[in-house]
């Protein structure tokens, strides 16, 4: 069975994406997309890396510590609000690279801050093209994804984020003791130049450019893909199904509150919050625990640090393996359950040294982290391609209150004395909550976009 690549008569646009073999086509894809997102969370985890330098250079109190890592936050909820929009109505692909320019010139200009006030602002600054870049990537990602392996797709592309974050600390480990703070962001600046590039390597999502009624470019760009998909493998591609393309209503940010869409968003707002809450309650802090409460060395701090980044690694790559298999609500619902439980046995054990904190801490990350990339897989499902990118953001606005709440409580709780159990048992009930929304999660394994929202 062969095809005649170009003729729109063929099918639908989904038909045709669902009907390509993986191909070096997708790996350049991801690469490309993957890359941007690597250096989105090796900014975002710049702060907590820096933070105890910066607490003894500038001495600052435990608010403006809280403040330093907290602007970035802040900039990333509006900055997912802003993208989510700008995602839908100017393309995927240029919005993200919009918002990885944002970011690289913004850590340049934190590096050259003098103090936490200029700080803070170009965290905020960077904040908005963080937040912005990384929900519409994971849009685009799915969108020309299988359905039947979109699980393990889209999450071995998510794998890129954590491996960021590992690389964050692991760079952190011998730049900060021996060139400083900034000579970090310096190297956070690098992504700016991918901001032009990335446009001219990336086809535009065909399904965006069909549900903006823009179905020659759509044609084209999917005739496009096709010819690439056909000449890396060297074969004749299957036979799409004939349906036609049927254009989607206008969309609009009330739709995500409207029928089926409620259940939705309310549940997927609550597991964003819950997921991020407990992960920078956790993350932000732990550099300054080790030091501050255990009395360990900078390099000692960081290499701890490390470890939960890299079993974060690891949880993300089971989740990949396993969550086609058993589906989205199961494995997210078992994946903050494991949250709840190491949280738990860490606050009942008491903290009482910083290797304990490390293995308990990153026995949450191996968990959390799989929740965190199954979210970004998931989020996009959930949602019509007029408003898919809103709809993803939006539960990136919900992660971004748990963002700035997490660490605010940790912080909250550290300055008013409380002890490391207390610390630990209320980011334990929080993740518990999440488990009892992801009960009521809509199951998504093995559909396509468009079964899902027709």
């Amino acid at each position: 069975m062969t095809t005649v690549v170009g003729k729109p008569a063929l099918g639908s646009i989904a038909a045709r994406l669902e009907r390509l073999p993986h191909s070096r086509w997708h790996v350049k894809v991801r690469f490309l997309i993957g890359t941007v997102t690597f250096f989105e969370a090796f900014d975002q985890l710049l702060a907590a890396s820096a933070l105890p330098v910066l607490t003894k250079e500038w001495h600052l109190t435990t608010g403006q510590a809280t403040f330093a890592v907290t602007s970035a936050s802040i900039g990333m909820l509006l900055g997912a609000l802003a993208a989510g929009w700008l995602g839908d109505r100017i393309g995927r692909v240029r919005t993200v690279a919009l918002g990885i320019a944002v970011t690289g010139l913004s850590s340049l200009a934190v590096a050259l801050s003098g103090n936490i006030e200029l700080f803070s602002l170009f965290r905020f600054l960077q904040g908005l093209g963080i937040g912005g870049v990384v929900p519409v990537a994971a849009t685009y990602i799915n969108e020309i994804a299988r359905s039947d392996k979109r699980g393990r797709f889209v999450l071995l592309y998510e794998m890129i984020f954590p491996a960021g974050l590992a690389a964050a600390t692991l760079l952190a480990v011998w730049v900060v003791p021996h060139f400083g703070w900034r000579a970090m962001f310096l190297v956070g600046a690098l992504p700016a130049l991918l901001a032009v590039a990335l446009p001219r390597q990336v086809e535009e999502s065909p399904r965006w450019l069909l549900a903006r009624g823009r179905t020659a470019e759509a044609e084209a760009t999917i005739t496009r893909i096709e010819a690439e998909v056909a000449r890396t493998t060297a074969e004749a591609l299957p036979v799409p199904t004939t349906t036609p393309d049927t254009p989607e209503p206008k969309g609009s940010l009330m739709d995500l509150f409207r029928g089926r869409y409620l259940r939705r968003t309310a549940v997927l707002s609550g597991l964003w919050f819950v997921a991020y809450y407990v992960n920078h309650g956790i993350s932000t802090w732990l550099p300054s625990l080790y030091t501050k409460e255990f009395g360990l060395d900078l390099t000692s701090a960081l290499v701890y640090t490390l470890l939960s980044n890299v079993t974060g690694l690891l949880g993300t790559f089971v989740m990949a393996m396993l969550i086609d298999r058993l589906g989205r609500r199961p494995a997210l619902l078992g994946a903050l359950v494991g949250t709840a439980l190491s949280l738990a046995v860490l606050a009942l054990a008491g903290a009482t040294s910083g290797s304990q904190v490390a293995v308990f801490a990153s026995c949450t990350t191996f968990f959390l982290y799989a929740i965190n990339a199954g979210l970004y897989l998931y989020s996009p499902e959930l949602y019509p391609t007029v408003n898919r990118a809103r709809g993803a953001a939006f539960g990136g606005l919900s992660n971004r209150i748990g963002v700035i709440l997490g660490p605010v409580a940790v912080g909250a709780i550290i300055g008013a004395g409380g002890s490391l159990s207390l610390v630990f048992a209320q980011l334990a009930v929080v993740a518990v909550v999440g488990a009892v929304i992801a009960w009521f999660a809509v199951e998504t394994k093995g559909r396509t976009l468009e079964e899902l929202n027709s």
